[in-house]
């Protein structure tokens, strides 16, 4: 276990802390169990004993693809039942939670951590359209456009109805 000087820190950037620690010690992982993240956080000492809240801000109150119960960030994501990853921009957000805390300000946690929320920002893909062309579903846009080419759609609906009167 790490020394750390015992500070005044969030829970909910105790749990980014420990989500954003495996993801940097594990870049070959997607996502975590609950249950990896809580016991990251208990390994790193940000508090003197693990705070119960911990494992209710991993289940529920940093999930951004869940409703608000009642805390509101958007720190983690579901990926599957049971299982988390740092939330990203571009990740499905509840719409109670849009524009909610995503990642803790350096002011807020202890010294040394600074450099993990840059990592975070350098590592994490944007939210671009690079990206977006791997999902399947999107990758479908514009399919058959081909089709339209020089039709007018006023003229292809006009001989669709004939005769039916």
């Amino acid at each position: 276990m790490k020394t750390v000087k015992h500070t005044a820190v969030k829970v909910a950037d105790e749990v980014w802390i420990a989500a954003a620690l495996l993801h940097r010690e594990n870049p070959d992982r997607d996502d975590f169990t609950v249950d990896e993240i809580v016991d990251r956080a208990t390994r790193e000492g940000l508090s003197e004993e693990l705070r119960p809240g911990v494992r209710v801000h991993v289940l529920q109150h940093c999930v951004a693809n869940r409703a608000p119960d009642p805390g509101r960030y958007c720190m983690l994501i579901e990926t599957t039942r049971g299982r988390r990853r740092l939330w990203r921009s571009g990740d499905p957000v509840h719409p109670k939670r849009v524009g909610a805390k995503s990642v803790p300000q350096k002011a807020d946690v202890p010294e040394g951590y600074g450099t993990l929320i840059d990592w975070y920002h350098r590592s994490q893909p944007a939210h671009t359209e690079k990206n977006v062309a791997r999902d399947p579903i999107l990758k479908l846009r514009g399919l058959g456009r081909e089709i339209w080419k020089g039709v007018d759609p006023d003229e292809y609906v006009r001989r669709l109805r004939e005769g039916w009167e």
